[in-house]
């Protein structure tokens, strides 16, 4: 009997979806599960949908507890297995504003803010010190726990926490399963016809989709055709546009496609928000303010979904394509499988720093998770890779050591802050986030 602790668990939508997981898997329908939470309302909600589905889906044979605040945490972690990683530090209100109005009155927007960039930076700096305590925790009473976060900023979340303790762990994210077929979609090319195969590695969210062929037959050629003809129609002035337009033209110039969405995609770079060529917005559909307004919406969904959940007695669960209990069976049963997942590079990619967090092809079985050789990327990719990783390095450096001289060198070695801000600006602009963020932040010196 495996035990998984989730941290986290208010989070509803998701708790279901990998635990549902879980409590579908054979090898795991008898697990102990342990939620924790800070938040006494979303945790009662959380085990309640929970033991709906264990009674209908599962017989009841998993056993589920609720862990409440600190003080209980270490007994959520105590002889646990697996430990789920879904917190987010700070929230909508007050972090998130914080993190896109004041960069706002320097003249420095964003989409997304929660991977790179000034936003990136203090979500990770609000994150890490938050896991650094979950990882001390479980040192201490479950110190030979999987440890599967699916937290952003990934690099810099996962980084830490290999770096800075002994605890195993990998990042996961969505964006290496959709990638493929995502595109060929949006393209006209159905996925479904023939054998695709593919091949992705890089960094989370800034993966490369290096090869992929149908029935043994290239795709790129196709692709890029395709991708050319329709982005001279899109990026036309009044008309309609597309939700890719930014990796596509990315693809054209450095010959890969990227895993992650435009919109994310468009703030890791310094070509695209430039108050210089404001006309990049509406050209290449970006959409500015993008993870407030998308807040706003989910916590409204949430609400509305987390309310048919647990109001419907006779919810059930089928498993998804998540892949923590796919993980999680290949470490119990030894009967491996395939992700692709973040760790510490050490070699996997060697035109990209040994300390880096990459995401690159893993093998689970017994053993746990294991990185495979990926060997050099393309060099013009492994330059775009290592513009972001200077950003990942030094935010994890500011986390682990508590200087804020490195906060200020993350920020300065930013692509889009970089592009737009003053060396002077990008210092002001930090001490004025350290500032509004108060105790969401430890003291740095």
């Amino acid at each position: 009997m495996s035990k998984i602790a989730f941290m986290g668990a208010g989070s509803t939508v998701f708790a279901n979806n990998v635990l549902g997981d879980s409590m579908c898997t054979e090898a795991l329908r008898d697990s102990e599960i342990a939620l924790y939470d800070i938040d006494g309302a979303r945790l009662k909600e959380s085990l309640f949908m929970l033991e709906t589905i264990n009674r209908n889906a599962n017989q009841n044979r998993a056993s589920i507890r609720a862990f409440l605040g600190v003080p209980n945490r270490k007994k959520a972690l105590q002889g646990a297995d697996f430990v789920v990683n879904a917190v987010q530090v700070g929230g909508y209100k007050p972090s998130t504003v914080i993190d896109f109005e004041i960069p706002k009155k320097f003249g420095l927007r964003q989409t997304i803010g929660d991977t790179l960039g000034i936003g990136g930076i203090f979500r990770a700096l609000r994150t890490i010190p938050v896991v650094q305590s979950f990882a001390r925790d479980m040192e201490d009473v479950c110190p030979k726990a999987w440890f599967l976060n699916y937290v952003n900023p990934m690099a810099m979340i996962t980084g830490a926490l290999l770096r800075g303790s002994s605890i195993r762990g990998v990042g996961l994210c969505h964006s290496v399963q959709v990638c493929a077929e995502g595109l060929l979609t949006n393209l006209g090319i159905d996925p479904r016809q023939g054998a695709i195969r593919w091949k992705i590695a890089g960094i989370n969210h800034m993966g490369w989709l290096l090869e992929i062929e149908r029935n043994g037959k290239d795709l790129y050629p196709e692709i890029k055709r395709r991708a050319a003809e329709k982005l001279n129609v899109w990026r036309r002035k009044g008309s309609e546009k597309n939700w890719d337009m930014v990796r596509l033209q990315m693809m054209l110039h450095f010959g890969y496609y990227i895993t992650e969405s435009s919109e994310h995609n468009a703030e890791y770079t310094p070509y695209w928000i430039k108050s210089t060529h404001p006309e990049l917005i509406e050209e290449f559909n970006i959409p500015l303010d993008e993870y407030p307004r998308r807040c706003i919406n989910q916590i409204a969904h949430w609400k509305k979904r987390a309310g048919e959940l647990i109001r419907n007695p006779s919810l059930t669960h089928a498993r998804s394509h998540e892949y923590a209990s796919y993980i999680m069976e290949a470490i119990v049963t030894d009967r491996p499988c395939h992700i692709g997942g973040n760790v510490i590079n050490q070699g996997l990619i060697p035109n990209l720093p040994a300390k880096a967090c990459v995401e690159v092809p893993c093998l689970v079985d017994r053993n746990g998770v294991q990185g495979c050789q990926v060997g050099d990327l393309p060099e013009q990719l492994a330059a775009l890779n290592r513009s972001n990783i200077n950003v990942q390095l030094l935010t994890i450096e500011a986390a682990l050591t508590r200087r804020k001289e490195a906060i200020y060198h993350a920020a300065m070695v930013d692509p889009h802050t970089a592009s737009e801000l003053t060396l002077d600006q990008i210092r002001k602009l930090c001490d004025e986030l350290i500032k509004a963020h108060g105790k969401m932040l430890p003291a740095y010196r």
